[in-house]
């Protein structure tokens, strides 16, 4: 069970092992809660997986949710506010003003979020990239407004 007020970093079905390990790991280090949406393009005890976390995935608080429904069941009821991190965001993350009780959720490496968790999304931020560049890898975007989250809300 993650905590009230705390960060959640929510990984919207995740199709690399290795981006998703190294999420994980970046939140057990700054302390931030994860979440999974399932179903995740892997198995989420696949070794790729541990290996990216490394022995780090023992000290992050992970919620796994069956499907974006189960997930938004939980979200609402808590009372947590959506942030969907989007190359589709008008507001560049720098810009926006996180709250410590944030939900930040990334989408699929191979897709984005589809148009159901656009339309879930309190709030959708962009990492400014150059316009002839397609996006950054998730993990380093991810990790990006994590730190900015963190220094807003002195977390």
């Amino acid at each position: 069970m993650t905590t009230a007020t705390r960060l959640v970093l929510a990984l919207f079905q995740p199709d690399i092992p290795q981006n998703a390990g190294t999420m994980l790991r970046a939140c057990a280090c700054l302390g931030v809660d994860a979440a999974i949406v399932e179903p995740a393009g892997f198995p989420v005890s696949d070794r790729h997986f541990r290996r990216a976390g490394m022995d780090y995935l023992d000290h992050v608080d992970i919620a796994r949710h069956v499907s974006f429904s189960a997930f938004e069941d939980w979200r609402r009821a808590a009372g947590r506010r959506l942030v969907l991190l989007t190359t589709q965001g008008a507001t560049p993350y720098t810009d926006f003003a996180f709250r410590p009780d944030d939900v930040l959720m990334v989408g699929r490496e191979s897709a984005g979020a589809p148009a159901e968790v656009h339309a879930a999304a309190d709030a959708r931020i962009v990492v400014p990239i150059r316009p002839e560049l397609r996006s950054l890898n998730v993990a380093v975007a991810a990790s990006m407004v994590l730190g900015e989250a963190l220094r807003q809300t002195a977390s």
